[in-house]
């Protein structure tokens, strides 16, 4: 299926689908390509909802996470959205979508972190892409996944044309650097709904050891790891990953986990 771009209060969306809304949250670079897999397996009975985040063209000084938040607080606002629904984010996408949960906690009733930067994240290999080098900017998105075949042209293209931006470019450093510095590893004990996280075994942006770490720190956390997967489970291995989130959407909130200890699938 297309995913449809819509308009609305300024935004730009995808709203595909009917019943509980899944609203899901994209990455630096993440495109709303990289949820195709997800919203064709649970559109059919969620309504999935994915804002495109303005991530290169909100103004310098709100390019932050505190800034992003807040975009998706009025989102979310405007948009009407029901007083409760799942939130679902890969790696900046997951680092708002804590910061989200613990502004409105009463909004959020499941949580799905996926590669999530908010303790630890070596983003793009540990430094940032350089202007006009294709090569460079190449080699640095085939980090991102344990396979770098799954980093397509079409992908690195979308990349390098970012790069090439100077105003796209110093949006994606505040905010990157800004992810960073916003470390949430003291406030993750006040998350007081239950969170899946999926994890790349591979995964050499956010390590497993991340992984471990948000497990210990949220009081309600379900950890299971996908093997030969690196930063993006979702894109890398979807019927894992969409097996994973079925399993997880499906079991009753109030019942204990039967699969809280973590595997490798």
């Amino acid at each position: 299926m297309e995913l449809r771009r819509q308009h609305q209060h300024g935004f730009e969306y995808v709203d595909e689908g009917q019943g509980p809304v899944l609203l899901l949250l994209h990455g630096l670079f993440g495109a709303l390509s990289n949820w195709q897999e997800v919203v064709e397996e649970f559109s059919p009975r969620y309504r999935v909802i994915i804002p495109v985040l303005p991530v290169y063209e909100m103004p310098l000084l709100q390019a932050t996470v505190p800034g992003l938040q807040a975009y998706v607080e009025n989102f979310v606002e405007k948009m009407a959205l029901p007083p409760t629904f799942t939130v679902l984010g890969n790696s900046l996408g997951g680092h708002i979508a804590l910061v989200y949960t613990l502004h409105n906690p009463g909004r959020v009733s499941q949580l799905i972190l996926t590669g999530s930067s908010g303790l630890f994240e070596d983003g793009m290999g540990g430094s940032f892409p350089k202007r006009g080098d294709y090569n460079f900017v190449r080699e640095r998105v085939g980090y991102t996944f344990y396979d770098p075949a799954v980093a397509t042209a079409e992908l690195v293209d979308e990349v390098f044309a970012v790069t090439n931006s100077n105003a796209k470019c110093l949006r994606m450093i505040s905010i990157a650097r800004s992810a960073q510095r916003h470390n949430l590893a003291r406030e993750l004990h006040r998350v007081a709904v239950p969170v899946l996280l999926v994890w790349g075994l591979n995964d050499t942006i956010t390590p497993p050891l991340v992984a471990h770490d948000f497990a210990r720190l949220l009081p309600q956390a379900t950890l299971r790891f996908l093997d030969h997967c690196g930063h993006a489970p979702m894109m890398e291995r979807p019927l894992a990953f969409n097996r994973c989130l079925g399993q997880f959407l499906g079991r009753s909130v109030s019942a204990p986990s039967a699969w809280a200890t973590a595997a490798a699938v």
